[in-house]
């Protein structure tokens, strides 16, 4: 039973004692989280500010106006339909602006082919002192500003091979070289302010003075000049099918970003208008070969008409001749035009198309009509048939000629007028605020960083810390008594060895928690003490720093309270510093009476606190173990028995030494301190199986250093601070 209630109680987590670890721990945590704010204010020292600008573009429906000119409403209708001229996608009109047509042109206009950067733009160099390097590209070239130095390259052109690679820029004198970083040699060599050419170099630099530095600089392809706007460059259509493109440009230059973005808006306005007239300039082409053939063909229908006037006079037609006439002439005028778009598609399209087809199949009703009225026309008189048919080829070509004429003017107005079917809505403004680094986004995030690895940290280190943390393990595993848990306190100093001084609490801080719970230990072993074999009281520990001393400075004294003459011995010869707690010198101690045969009665010395004496240890001798094994010590501690009411012996760690085991046969009560969190109990029972092959037994352990927060452990704490903190409130 006792066994399943056991192994449920390490399978449990106490979440409460798990809090209170990680509170107790709270420095390492506020470390991690100052680190990690550290980080981050060097991260947004040496990152720069990044900006953003953005732009509107709507792109508007396209009516074909050169179609409806020559067609008319209805082929102009089906030829938008079928994608000539008509609303152009928003998908398409982003890969247009993404395309070289529009990169490239920026690319050209501003020389962004060019990249240059100053060689010492280090991590540290950002850190400690930022750079202050501007560039300004343009059409003339590209300016350089860094402190002093100011330079512009106005053409820099490279061989094949050294496109795409950085070369060393140097300057000396009113010269400049360009080194390859690879081979370490001068491929080019030039003057200032003087444009030179050498096969395929072309290169020239504009200095006021020469430039005491030295940059990197390369000349890029298009399609790595292209991918490296894309790479800060992006368009989006906003909503669904609403024909208005959103344009982002990103970049640490605030104003080279607008630069850019307004040059890639006007590269790609003029784009659309130069493609909405090439179909204007395309039909104006036509018409200006069509307009003289039609000419000619209209002079010489009417010098043929008019001689036959001058040869017949005149020919009368009936009502009926006219009605075929004006018929005649309105088909021929359509099959001519047909015709003539038809020899113009016939160049774009093959006989399958639909437009084809259906100017084909317009053709074939139209001729099919002209034959049934010249089916007519031939059952008229002759003269009056010639003279019906010279009047036709007038009207139909003079009517031809001058719609044709009129069209030709119509575009000509449109193409001056032309403007495209893309508006730009709102052009790139220069940005106020950066869009990264987002500062109070990072320190936030870098707090919230920092307490995670301080927590995690916390938790490792009570992983790794495999030491006593409930003093029901001790008494459970072990069958060993815990007299008592010691809580940690504030005046305890941590650095007690470059101390010269130490208080000791009972004496000092009588009220604090600490001194509570060694009062309610002070209790229990006066019980033990009044059935042990003599009253000498044994303290040790299993490894240094578990705070043997402390406790036995601190019960010394409060045995001392209690109105029993003490003695409390430093027999630790080796590390003992006992006497810092009483403000000893340590000139004469226990070392002096076993080896220079001194009076002990000369070495012992009284402290602040009344019936405590103190003998320290004295200087470190180089046999220890002998001297407290030997028959001179056995003597002593057989004379202090009989002169003192309790003595308290201060021993060396029991598994670092052999001192304690050699000791524990003048002890009536031994005791044992474990350092909570830090003694592991693998270590109290190697102890346990040191003082049993002695013949000697544990008659306790104290849990020492218990935190403050974690109330309930061990005997008497709870109620030690509870009682403490009734009579500071009292």
């Amino acid at each position: 039973m006792s066994n399943s209630i056991n192994q449920n109680t390490e399978d449990t987590i106490d979440l409460k004692e798990l809090f209170f670890s990680l509170l107790a721990q709270w420095k390492l945590i506020i470390l991690c989280t100052l680190l990690s704010m550290i980080c981050a204010l060097l991260y947004l020292r040496v990152t720069p500010n990044t900006y953003s600008v953005d732009a509107m573009v709507q792109v508007e429906t396209s009516k074909g106006g050169a179609n409806a000119a020559l067609l008319g409403e209805q082929l102009s209708s089906i030829m938008s339909d079928s994608g000539l001229g008509g609303m152009q996608l928003a998908q398409a009109e982003i890969a247009i602006l993404q395309s070289r047509l529009v990169l490239g042109s920026t690319i050209k206009e501003l020389n962004l082919d060019i990249r240059i950067s100053p060689t010492d733009e280090s991590l540290w160099t950002r850190l400690v002192s930022p750079i202050e390097f501007k560039t300004n590209y343009n059409s003339t070239g590209v300016s350089i500003h860094q402190n002093q130095n100011s330079f512009e390259i106005r053409k820099f052109n490279v061989p094949q091979n050294y496109l795409d690679k950085s070369l060393l820029l140097n300057f000396n004198g009113n010269t400049f070289s360009l080194v390859d970083q690879d081979t370490n040699q001068i491929v080019y060599q030039g003057n200032l302010n003087q444009p030179a050419s050498i096969g395929a170099w072309q290169i020239s630099i504009d200095a006021k003075t020469t430039p005491q530095q030295s940059y990197l600089i390369t000349k890029n392809t298009l399609p790595t000049a292209v991918n490296n706007i894309l790479s800060n460059f992006s368009a989006a259509e906003r909503g669904k099918q609403t024909g208005v493109l959103g344009l982002n440009y990103q970049g640490t230059d605030k104003a080279h970003i607008t630069k850019v973005l307004n040059v890639i808006l006007a590269t790609y306005k003029q784009q659309n208008v130069d493609r909405s007239s090439a179909e204007k300039e395309q039909t104006l082409n036509f018409l200006q070969k069509q307009l003289p053939e039609l000419k000619k063909e209209l002079d010489d229908s009417e010098r043929a008409f008019n001689k036959f006037r001058e040869q017949y006079n005149t020919v009368d037609v009936n009502q009926e001749s006219q009605l075929y006439l004006q018929q005649s002439i309105e088909l021929e005028t359509q099959k001519i035009q047909l015709e003539q778009k038809l020899a113009e598609l016939a160049s774009q399209y093959t006989e399958q198309h639909p437009m084809m087809q259906e100017i084909n199949a317009q053709l074939g009703s139209i001729s099919k009509k002209i034959n049934e009225l010249n089916g007519t026309l031939k059952r008229l008189p002759e003269v009056q048939r010639q003279y019906l048919q010279y009047y036709r080829d007038v009207e139909v070509k003079n009517q031809l000629y001058t719609n044709l004429l009129n069209t030709y003017q119509t575009m000509n107005v449109a193409k001056a007028g032309e403007i495209g079917n893309v508006r730009i809505v709102d052009t790139a403004v220069e940005p106020v605020k950066p869009i990264q680094p987002k500062k109070s986004q990072v320190l936030l995030l870098s707090i919230f960083l920092g307490g995670f690895i301080g927590i995690l940290f916390a938790l490792l280190r009570n992983i790794i810390r495999s030491g006593v943390r409930d003093s029901s393990q001790i008494e459970t595993e072990l069958d060993l008594p815990v007299y008592g848990a010691i809580p940690r306190s504030e005046y305890q100093p941590s650095k007690i060895k470059k101390r010269k001084t130490l208080p000791v609490l009972a004496i000092t801080h009588s009220d604090d928690m600490a001194v509570e719970s060694l009062r309610s230990v002070r209790t229990t072993l006066l019980f033990t003490l009044a059935q042990a074999k003599n009253n000498v009281l044994m303290i040790t520990s299993s490894a240094p720093n578990a705070g043997k001393s402390f406790i036995s400075a601190n019960l010394a004294a409060l045995l001392a309270q209690n109105g029993k003459r003490i003695l409390i011995m430093d027999l630790d010869l080796r590390r003992g510093y006992m006497h810092k707690y009483f403000k000893n010198n340590n000139q004469q101690g226990l070392s002096d009476v076993l080896l220079k045969q001194l009076p002990v009665e000369q070495v012992i010395s009284s402290t602040d606190q009344e019936n405590l004496d103190l003998l320290p240890r004295g200087e470190h001798p180089s046999n220890p173990s002998e001297l407290l094994n030997s028959e001179r010590f056995a003597q002593l501690m057989q004379q202090l028995q009989s002169q003192y009411d309790y003595i308290v012996l201060d021993t060396p760690p029991v598994l670092a030494v052999t001192d304690s085991m050699v000791l524990s046969k003048y002890s009536g009560v031994n005791l044992v301190i474990a350092r909570y969190g830090q003694t592991p109990l693998k270590e109290l029972e190697l102890v346990k199986k040191r003082f049993e092959n002695t013949g000697a037994q544990i008659n306790g352990v104290i849990l020492n250093d218990i935190e403050v927060q974690t109330s309930g452990y061990g005997y008497g704490y709870s109620y030690a601070y509870k009682y403490n903190t009734d009579k500071k409130k009292s």
